[in-house]
């Protein structure tokens, strides 16, 4: 369901997870468009003009601050335990971060009648279906903790649209990618660390499982797309075009001119074999047009790692021992 586009500049904007990765691409394209922005994160946004909730969103008192003032015009809830790993680890937290704390936010909104809400979900919450492409009408059967808090998240947005009139909004994103991922445990923040240090990297399996990557202009666009439209109900947003992990490692070989040596390694249990996604809703009822190319989001990646890799250099030089 679909309304007006409103107007852009106009009422603050709640962004939870808005010190990290994704959230400070979020910040940036509400702050430039006029909006006001609040983050709640564990730690402060590092732009001090950002106003800055900093605490637990477990914590009741941090939700209250949150969605007080009078003036918030919805939430960009991006904040999450997104490891898989760490949800088989910790189902209970997983629960508590993922579930209970998007509960809290929604009955937040509903109390300070904050009438938008977009959260940030994921294609795990229909687990593994081979090689078909998936769209919003799979079954929902989640095979990990994570995914299953999602679409308890997703089942929570519907029963607020539902009962309150709320526009609320689930974006299943792919796997997103940019500068800013230095910190980043996953594919391809790993494979450019391995081309600025000049090593091999490995590779689980054959390599021929599929993924989407979509960069994360594209992903906020879509956030934007969602808010100015007042969007409610569940839309994929990917890049429309999934690669293998040996296609992927090909890419990020002629992106920073290095050899990366791939060794490969026993798959890990319960990988998907793909993620192919179909991404006409979004296309449709958005407007959402993905514009950045595997190879020219890999550039900006690799702009970003090989420019960190020179101030460590040039650190390392001038104090001595690098720590």
């Amino acid at each position: 369901m679909t309304t007006a586009i409103a107007p852009a500049g106009t009422g603050r904007v709640v962004i939870t997870g808005g010190a990290g990765f994704v959230g400070r691409a979020t910040v940036a394209a509400f702050a430039a468009r006029g909006n006001p922005v609040t983050v709640v994160d564990r730690s402060a946004h590092p732009d001090p003009a950002v106003r800055s909730v900093v605490g637990e969103l477990t914590d009741p008192a941090v939700v209250a601050e949150a969605v007080a003032g009078g003036d918030v015009a919805g939430v960009v809830h991006l904040a999450a335990v997104t490891s898989v790993l760490r949800s088989v680890e910790h189902p209970v937290a997983t629960y508590q971060a993922n579930v209970a704390v998007t509960q809290d936010l929604l009955e937040g909104c509903r109390q300070a009648g904050v009438g938008r809400f977009i959260l940030a979900s994921t294609n795990a919450v229909v687990g593994d279906v081979g090689h078909a492409t998936v769209d919003e009408t799979a079954s929902l059967r989640p095979l990990t903790p994570y995914g299953a808090s999602k679409a308890a998240g997703e089942m929570l947005l519907c029963g607020y649209a539902g009962a309150y009139g709320m526009a609320t909004c689930a974006l299943r994103f792919t796997n997103i990618y940019g500068p800013g991922m230095g910190h980043k445990d996953s594919v391809l923040p790993r494979m450019m660390r391995a081309a600025l240090a000049g090593r091999g990297i490995q590779i689980y399996g054959d390599g021929l499982q599929r993924r989407d990557f979509v960069h994360v202009t594209d992903a906020v666009a879509a956030v934007l797309a969602a808010w100015d439209r007042r969007f409610t109900g569940t839309a994929i947003i990917g890049s429309g075009q999934s690669v293998t992990v040996l296609e992927l490692l090909d890419a990020v070989r002629t992106v920073t001119g290095r050899a990366l040596p791939a060794e490969h390694v026993a798959a890990q249990p319960g990988e998907m074999p793909a993620v192919i996604v179909d991404i006409r809703r979004a296309r449709e009822q958005l407007g959402y047009r993905p514009s950045v190319s595997l190879l020219a989001g890999l550039a900006t990646m690799w702009q970003d790692f090989a420019a960190a890799g020179a101030l460590l250099t040039v650190t390392a030089g001038v104090g001595g021992r690098q720590r």
